[in-house]
C-alpha cells in the first residue's frame, strides 16, 4: 500500500496501536514523529482539508497547555492553528493519511477500513 503517512507518537498506546494496525495490513507508511518534527501551520490547514473538520475538532482539549493557553475562549480559527503548530501536543492522535484523504486513527478500528477504501 503506497502514499500512507501517520503522524505518530510513539508514547501514546492509541497511536501504537495505530502502527500494529498499519503492519498488519503490510503498510508501509512514512511515520512523522510530528513532537519531534512539528508540522507547520500550512501542514496543519492541509490536514484540516482533508480530515474536513475544524481546527478545535483537531485539538487535544483535555491538555494542560490547552487550559493554560485559554484556548477553549478562542474563536479565531487561525490562532488555534497556530497554537498547535508552536504546541504539537494539542493535535489529536494518531492521523493517518492516504492519497488525499485522512483521518484521525480513533477509534483504532477505523484505521483498517480507511486503508483498504
Amino acid at each position: 500500500m503506497n502514499n500512507v503517512t501517520i503522524w505518530h507518537n510513539p508514547r501514546c498506546s492509541k497511536s501504537r496501536a495505530a502502527m500494529e494496525i498499519l503492519q498488519e495490513n503490510n503498510c508501509e507508511a512514512e511515520v512523522i514523529k510530528y513532537l519531534e518534527t512539528n508540522p507547520d501551520e500550512t501542514q496543519i490547514k492541509t490536514i484540516l482539508k482533508m480530515l474536513e473538520i475544524t481546527p478545535r475538532e483537531l485539538m487535544r482539549q483535555n491538555e494542560d497547555i490547552y487550559k493554560e493557553m485559554r484556548l477553549k475562549e478562542e474563536t479565531n480559527e487561525d490562532k488555534l492553528i497556530s497554537a498547535m503548530a508552536q504546541n504539537p501536543k494539542l493535535i489529536e492522535r494518531p492521523v493517518i493519511i492516504k492519497d488525499n484523504r485522512a483521518i484521525i486513527g480513533r477509534p483504532t478500528e477505523r484505521i483498517a477500513e480507511f486503508l483498504n477504501s
